[in-house]
């Protein structure tokens, strides 16, 4: 069964899209079957890596619609690049803002989306959900579907401020929801060479201590452009730093997934 992986932070900007996007097609690269859920409707994995941005069915067919969730999944392969093969998505676009009123009256509310991948889990070795930047019921829906959530942190200031009250949330829903959720990691981000940014590390490192991922994302121009070309950092700019970067977070993903407790 595919493992189930959650990028969140309620804070935008932090790069969360980034990270689904060049994680994904990382993993897919290693030969894994990758699922990428667009769960932010501003769709910007969805564009960020296809040309899918108004294609139906999508997320939201699936979660308010009832659509089945297996024609909302849209293959990424191009004809040419052999790794696109392994790389799927269920893409979102601003419908989904709606989800967020609709889901309110729904019963079992926040279980819609773990309902949904539940149905083709079996079909992929990972998935990875873009959640928004908010700590609303898409996010928690994402959550509740996860095995682990993954946690962009940018190298500036404030960086920290928020951070507690989407570990309480996590935490709440471990309680209540989904007690085998835990968090895979903190992803630093946007690193540059400043003092402020060091001291961001150190913060980091002693309040999460051994769940700072060892890779730093540092700032870097490719993996701002790559997204307007609907493509991956790998193939952008397979040379660029925020590709090596992307390739090293990668192998710690996969030891703390599948090879650091077993598959399970």
């Amino acid at each position: 069964m595919g493992k189930v992986i959650s990028i969140a932070n309620q804070k935008g900007g932090v790069g969360k899209t980034t990270t689904a996007i060049n994680l994904g097609y990382s993993l897919a690269e290693k030969g894994m079957r990758v699922l990428l859920v667009d769960a932010d409707p501003q769709g910007n994995t969805t564009s960020g890596i296809s040309n899918l941005k108004n294609q139906k069915p999508n997320l939201y067919s699936a979660l308010i619609e009832e659509v089945p969730v297996e024609n909302a999944i849209y293959s990424l392969r191009d004809g040419k690049n052999p790794i696109r093969e392994n790389l799927f998505i269920i893409p979102s676009n601003i419908d989904l803002a709606g989800a967020e009123v609709e889901l309110v009256s729904m019963l079992f509310r926040e279980l819609k989306l773990k309902e949904v991948l539940d149905k083709i889990k079996d079909n992929f070795d990972i998935i990875l959900i873009d959640s928004p930047p908010s700590l609303g019921l898409l996010t928690v829906n994402s959550l509740v579907a996860s095995n682990y959530v993954l946690i962009p942190l940018q190298c500036e200031y404030y960086a920290l401020e928020g951070i507690s009250q989407l570990l309480k949330t996590i935490n709440l829903i471990k309680k209540n929801l989904n007690q085998d959720l835990e968090i895979l990691g903190v992803l630093l981000t946007m690193y540059s060479r400043t003092t402020l940014a060091q001291q961001v590390i150190e913060e980091a490192q002693k309040y999460f201590k051994d769940k700072v991922f060892k890779t730093i994302i540092p700032r870097n121009v490719r993996l701002s452009e790559a997204p307007s070309y609907s493509q991956s950092i790998f193939e952008y700019a397979p040379d660029s730093s925020g590709a090596e970067a992307y390739k090293e977070l990668t192998k710690e993903v996969i030891e703390r997934v599948f090879e650091e407790k077993g598959v399970r």
